[in-house]
């Protein structure tokens, strides 16, 4: 060993040592951090399913690949990240020595092949996403970036670490190469072998470029360690656990999309009946109610802004941006972090639970942390604006875009929860719907007697639940569909379909009361339950005796249909629950319906977020639309899982948006740019908004917004009225 090999191993040591004693006290400070959240004994449920869906998340980049450039680039980097890693040891050896390699597998041309395929795919795979950053800096001209708001000096420092690691990896081999001491082939690693060429022939230029890799490597671990919150490095290690531990890691659909998580209290399901808010949590009003899977979720956060770049809110002036609300809470999690771990923190009664010695040695920037209220405006010095709060509509983007798998839905709901249930705050138009769940059973405060309205003018008998008992489907009307004008006749169209087609239903009729999905997204769980539980008790009243595959319920609306599918197996009801358009698509494809004229003028379709992105119901719209225009529809750019919300779920449908463009404009106008005549939807939610929409833009009597179910019944029924205005159809 020379002088040389002296100084350089010296370095390494020296710098590794600081590097790894800092990482060490920075893991232990994130989970110190992570597990002061709340118990969430469901998450290590199912360990076979998780551990796959991670496995098949991370080594297959299923989520990443959305995007597939991005997700291609950044799956070389990550090989290159996890293999690499490999090199980074051996340049432990190579600084001691100009020839040394890894023992054993260090000597193996296969090894030598391996590492420079994935070295050069990893140069071309962090090249394109440092172009890919660049190309979309939040200042660049033309508007509104996904990296806005992202932390991108952290961006700019990891990309060019990964850059040098990789260019010098290739250098060491060049040095080896030209000083003769390379063991590979010039077939299996050319790359180093060109390097080589043209580097001189010098000794220690292998210990030196060793010693410089390792500095640079050592630099970056320095620097995390230093920036707990650094989740643009840092997910790198904590993307593994957070996909891990998922809430549904069978569901093909993004976890945290569907059901919402059960509110809970110290892990536990929240029981109303025996519930004492002195007692029990009732939602979430402090960083540390979140459960320690949600502190994860903070912290695992990448900065990548695809949440940001999807979410209707944000694309149309809201202050909401699920990113931003997500750094947002981590930041602060992390900041009041010494102030809890001293025993500071409010009960639930609002007093302090620290005493006065726990919290004398605390910075007054910890303290002040710990006073910050989770939701308030910057005036108060709230961490989450209000406006940021109830501008989300639910519509699960920023979830089903996510490619570590965090669950924004479900932590907004939480926070939500608090300011209802406890601080009964929140926009005070949604207080007339919420009294209209609880005094009327449903949002409209329609009288309960006028349920079964829909059904007066049609030309055969609709069977009541009690009055026939021999009905394979419950149609469940919903609210919309038995109150509001429009979506009456997409109940109408179904029904008529229905027996068209010779299926046996029965429908609730003055039994059936709201679903609860606007009490339950907008945070009121308790009336959610209520209607509920209420619902439950009648659906079983009315499946009495039925095995769950024979309770058959198929629903018009996607709320409806993801509450009584997903959700109410929380409260013992299971049923199984089909979309309408999925019973018509059947009923179509085994010759029951037949289309016997297209609908022409062009058709678009809209997916609506519960049914598609929350559901995964994509198909059987379509095939119902091509069936009734005997051709392909005009999709819109955005469509499927990336469909664009019409703004209205979340129970936004009772708010008024106040703040940047109405999301409905903006969904009318990429439907009506498709040229179509007809823009088909799923959802009495989406037909109001789009409807409202397109008449704001002035265009009702050119392009009309039908349900899909009409659509087929002008196919089906070419007696039904053709273009204009939608008329409640008949049978004939």
């Amino acid at each position: 060993m020379g002088s040389v090999q002296i100084v350089t191993t010296i370095l390494a040591a020296g710098i590794t040592a600081v590097a790894v004693w800092l990482a060490v006290r920075a893991v232990l400070k994130m989970t110190a951090v992570i597990r002061l959240g709340q118990p969430a004994p469901e998450r290590f449920a199912d360990k076979g399913a998780r551990t796959k869906t991670m496995l098949v998340e991370t080594a297959g980049h299923t989520r990443m690949l959305k995007w597939s450039v991005v997700g291609a680039a950044h799956w070389f980097v990550m090989v290159g990240f996890i293999v690499l890693s490999l090199l980074v040891l051996e340049a432990y050896f190579e600084v001691a020595t100009t020839d040394g390699g890894l023992p054993i597998i260090g000597h193996w041309t296969i090894f030598g092949l391996v590492t420079e395929i994935i070295g050069v795919l990893g140069l071309v795979g962090i090249l394109v996403l440092m172009a890919i950053r660049l190309r979309n800096r939040p200042n660049r001209p033309g508007g509104r970036s996904r990296f806005t708001g992202s932390t991108m000096w952290q961006g700019y420092f990891v990309e060019w670490i990964v850059l040098l690691v990789l260019i010098f990896g290739f250098v060491i081999r060049g040095f080896k190469v030209a000083t003769d001491h390379f063991e590979f082939p010039f077939w299996a690693t050319p790359v180093s072998h060109a390097v080589g060429a043209v580097l001189p022939d010098w000794a220690d230029g292998v210990s030196v470029a060793a010693a410089i890799k390792i500095i640079i490597s050592m630099t970056w671990l320095i620097v995390i360690s230093l920036n707990v919150t650094m989740g643009v490095a840092w997910h790198r290690f904590l993307a593994f656990p957070n996909i891990f531990f998922k809430r549904e890691p069978a569901k093909p659909a993004g976890s945290g999309l569907g059901a919402l998580r059960p509110m809970t209290s110290q892990g536990k399901p929240l029981d109303f009946e025996e519930a004492d808010p002195e007692k029990d949590q009732f939602g979430v009003a402090h960083v540390e109610q979140f459960s320690w899977k949600g502190l994860l979720d903070f912290s695992t956060c990448t900065e990548c802004g695809r949440c940001q770049s999807q979410c209707p809110a944000w694309n149309s002036g809201k202050p909401l941006s699920p990113k931003l609300l997500v750094l947002s809470l981590r930041d602060h999690a992390y900041a009041k972090a010494p102030y809890l771990l001293a025993g500071g923190g409010k009960d639930l009664t609002g007093e302090e639970k620290a005493t006065q010695a726990q919290l004398a040695h605390l910075d007054v920037l910890s303290l002040a942390e710990g006073d910050k209220p989770l939701i308030g405006t910057a005036e108060e010095g709230g961490v989450i604006d209000p406006d940021v709060l109830w501008s989300c509509t639910t519509c699960g983007a920023c979830v089903e875009q996510c490619p570590v798998d965090i669950e924004h839905v479900d932590h907004i709901v939480d926070m939500r929860r608090y300011q209802v249930l406890i601080e009964s705050s929140f926009p005070s138009e949604a207080g007339v719907m919420l009294r209209n769940l609880e005094n009327k059973g449903n949002p409209w405060g329609a009288p309960q007697n006028t349920r079964e309205d829909w059904t007066k003018g049609l030309d055969f008998e609709v069977p009541r639940v009690g009055e026939v008992d021999d009905f394979e489907y419950l149609f469940w009307v919903g609210c919309a569909g038995a109150f509001e004008d429009r979506a009456k006749k997409t109940t109408r169209a179904v029904a008529t379909l229905l027996n068209e087609a010779g299926v046996k239903f029965a429908i609730l009729g003055e039994g059936e009361t709201c679903s609860g999905d606007p009490a339950r997204r907008i945070g009121n769980e308790f009336v959610f339950q209520m209607l509920a539980q209420q619902n439950v008790e009648t659906l079983n009243e009315a499946f009495e005796g039925r095995e769950k595959a024979k309770r058959k319920i198929v629903a018009t609306c996607p709320h409806c249909f993801n509450t009584l599918g997903n959700e109410y197996g929380q409260l013992g009801g299971e049923f199984e629950v089909v979309h309408h358009t999925q019973l018509l698509a059947h009923l179509v494809s085994t010759g029951k319906l037949t289309p016997v004229q297209p609908v022409d003028g062009g058709v678009t379709y809209h997916d609506p977020c519960y049914l598609g992105r929350h559901n995964r119901v994509f198909a059987a719209p379509r095939e119902v639309l091509g069936d009734a225009i005997a051709g392909e529809i005009a999709e819109m750019p955005r469509n499927s899982e990336r469909s664009f919300c019409c703004g209205a779920g979340g129970a936004r449908m009772w708010m008024e948006e106040k703040i940047g463009k109405r999301i409905n404009v903006d969904r009318v106008e990429e439907a009506m740019a498709t040229g179509a005549k007809t823009v088909a939807v799923g959802c009495p939610f989406c037909s109001t908004m789009l409807s409202d929409g397109v008449n704001g833009k002035g265009a009702g009597e050119q392009v009309e917004v039908i349900d899909v179910a009409t659509v087929l019944l002008r196919s089906v029924k070419p007696e039904q009225p053709q273009g204009g205005k939608e008329t409640a159809p008949v049978a004939g």
